[in-house]
């Protein structure tokens, strides 16, 4: 069972530990700073947290010592532009979205995704980055938008258990892309999602889509589920289609989801209302659960504030150990809870955190 817990927040990144009566805060890093997005190592040893300092930038911290030291790194940056006009300019890297482990068999590689929607590899902890230019020059990157942001985002980064050369990603707004030799070659993959704010000779479009957040089953590596702006969607045929779910209670609109790490069929989504609203249903913070692959849910509310809330869970707000028994997820109200119990009572670790923008269990 996870022992650590990592929110990444608009004030800096709060570090919390397992004793022997539930989770008591370790420490506080970054104070004052937004931390996008963190990622730890499986041993819990290396932390990367990833800041955003508007005017200054965006920057990478890392630790070896399970976050009790911190050394600044390389962030990922778009290269300069060689000839051509002489005012044109490389992109700034508005955000980093995601980090990601490239390759269980080398612990120095890793992934991140950008806004705008760039991906990045480093084959040195983050000492240095090179932009996959191969998705960067995909035709059909023309096409991607921002969606709820400028900038187009890159926020999912489903690196395949069975081979670290295929990888799936999730933009908004730009669909689903894969690729099955490390990065040389891309493919559209998102045929079957559909939207509902573009003209409906185009809803069908796969690179338009504005996924919000994909996740891919680690021992039934087939499996995909995806929270979209329109709803619920999940691929049990490795990418080559996708299925909508139409019969999830509360509402389909939402960020997050998470997927059990034993069972492809248990998945967990936070519903809210969509567009202008963006809060709890009716006030209540609930969590949709499915054990069966979307053929039914149970809507879970012991321990969530039910009744004028507006906790609203960004889509990397919710985790899940690898037991698949503890979860977490924090709030835009600085509210973070968490269960031991498969998620079906919920506890509050505290209301009066910053904005929660990440949570990572380890």
């Amino acid at each position: 069972m996870a022992d650590h817990l990592y929110l990444s927040t608009r004030k800096g990144l709060m570090i919390y530990a397992r004793n022997g009566k539930g989770w008591v805060h370790k420490s506080s890093v970054f104070l004052g700073s937004p931390v996008s997005i963190s990622l730890t190592s499986a041993d819990n040893n290396t932390v990367f947290a990833a800041l955003n300092l508007g005017h200054f930038g965006v920057k990478l911290h890392r630790s070896t010592d399970g976050g009790a030291t911190w050394t600044e790194v390389s962030p990922p940056a778009f290269p300069k532009v060689e000839g051509g006009d002489k005012d044109e300019k490389a992109p700034a890297v508005a955000d980093v979205w995601s980090l990601a482990w490239a390759d269980p068999k080398n612990p120095k590689a890793l992934w991140a995704g950008c806004a705008p929607a760039g991906l990045f590899y480093s084959s040195d902890l983050g000492e240095s980055w090179t932009l996959n230019e191969n998705l960067w020059n995909m035709p059909e990157r023309a096409n991607w938008f921002g969606g709820g942001t400028v900038n187009t985002a890159l926020h999912s980064i489903c690196v395949d258990p069975r081979s670290a050369k295929r990888v799936a990603i999730g933009v908004s707004c730009g669909g689903v892309t894969l690729t099955e030799d490390g990065g040389k070659t891309w493919s559209v993959a998102g045929h079957g999602l559909r939207n509902e704010y573009t003209p409906p000779d185009q809803a069908q479009d796969p690179v338009t889509q504005d996924v919000h957040l994909m996740v891919q089953s680690p021992t039934s590596p087939d499996n995909y589920w995806i929270q979209h702006h329109n709803g619920i969607f999940r691929s049990t045929d490795n990418l080559k289609s996708w299925v909508e779910v139409t019969n999830a209670p509360v509402s389909h609109f939402g960020f997050p989801v998470a997927v059990h790490p034993k069972d492809p069929n248990t998945a967990w989504f936070v519903p809210a209302k969509k567009d202008e609203q963006r809060y709890p249903v009716d006030g209540n913070v609930v969590v949709n659960r499915t054990r069966d692959g979307a053929k039914t849910f149970t809507t879970l509310r012991r321990g969530l504030p039910q009744g004028n809330a507006f906790d609203l869970i960004y889509r990397h707000g919710l985790a899940v150990d690898e037991t698949g028994e503890c979860l977490a997820m924090g709030s835009t109200t600085g509210a973070v809870w968490t269960s031991d119990n498969g998620d079906d009572d919920w506890t509050l670790l505290s209301a009066h955190l910053p904005p929660v923008y990440a949570v990572k269990m380890a």
